[in-house]
């Protein structure tokens, strides 16, 4: 802290100074020009509350969909990952075919505007599958299973599974065209050389993609990918349209019953903040130990 305030110049002092007074501005506006009468006290009830039948505290609106939305990104990352490294291969192969529906894919997806994608993902895709597979009958089956607390960890209410279900396949279908163009570009950044050692090894196509390329292009990739699994977690507010219960979802219900507008959003604001800049220090962790260990490769090797 004392180090970040030596830093701090006039310029700094006047742009804080600047953005206070906007805010102050803003806040006044509203509480006078608007005569919105704020009622801060009622979002910790919000937050969790007290369950008779429980015995003790439990989550409410805003946690239960905080942690929804948590769930999502994860899962939703893991199956972009893997759908956009399968892409990203796919589309610097040499099969012309295999090359000409990846980036088919690709293009669709990353220019049509995801609200779009969503509902046709969700409409004519997620809602087919979950009714061909029968998950809605087996969701209500697990919750009077002997692990319903397991699934209530993994899914939340195993009862809202199906939902949940389809907002974290057509979020991942969505953001995987994005990753897919990272790792593609990831990928055709190893130098030619990297390639020819390999082969000179004895390594065929597959081993070549295992161990030498795709673990290097990873790295080089981890800054854009970072940022695309934030954008992923802000993206999945969108996903509140086909009613996933996550946080945006559960911020419109408290809106519409109780009319507190701004506290609502702003206490909404405050939990996407947290995880997106959660997130983002931990990827920064990890692009600096990468950057320790390539440095630390570098300076064995010279020597």
């Amino acid at each position: 802290m004392r180090t970040f305030l030596r830093r701090l110049t006039w310029i700094d002092a006047a742009l804080l100074a600047a953005l206070a007074g906007f805010a102050a501005y803003v806040w006044v506006r509203i509480d006078g020009g608007l005569n919105y009468v704020w009622r801060w006290e009622i979002i910790p009830g919000y937050m969790f509350r007290f369950d008779e039948l429980e015995g003790g505290w439990v989550a409410n609106l805003f946690i239960t969909g905080f942690l929804t939305t948590i769930r999502i990104s994860i899962y939703a990352s893991i199956l972009a990952l893997v759908l956009g490294v399968i892409l990203g291969v796919a589309r610097t192969a040499n099969n012309l075919t295999v090359n000409l529906l990846a980036r088919t894919y690709l293009e669709c997806l990353r220019n049509i505007p995801p609200i779009v994608v969503i509902f046709i993902f969700y409409f004519f895709l997620s809602e087919q599958l979950i009714v061909a597979f029968g998950i809605e009958q087996w969701a209500r089956g697990i919750t009077q299973g002997e692990y319903a607390r397991v699934w209530e960890f993994f899914v939340g209410d195993p009862r809202l599974l199906p939902a949940l279900l389809s907002g974290t396949v057509v979020l991942a279908l969505f953001e995987s065209a994005f990753v897919g163009e990272i790792v593609r570009a990831g990928m055709e950044s190893i130098e030619p050389g990297q390639k020819e050692a390999a082969r000179s090894l004895g390594m065929g196509k597959l081993h070549e993609l295992r161990f030498v390329v795709l673990p290097q292009a990873m790295r080089k990739a981890l800054p854009p990918m970072a940022n695309q699994f934030i954008t992923l977690v802000k993206d999945s507010s969108i996903i509140s349209l086909i009613s996933v219960q996550e946080l945006t979802y559960k911020t419109v219900e408290l809106v519409s019953s109780t009319r507190a507008i701004f506290e609502a959003w702003i206490t909404t604001a405050a939990l996407y903040f947290v995880l997106c800049f959660g997130l983002s220090l931990v990827f920064r962790r990890l692009e600096t130990s990468a950057r320790r260990v390539r440095v630390g490769r570098r300076s064995r090797s010279r020597a």
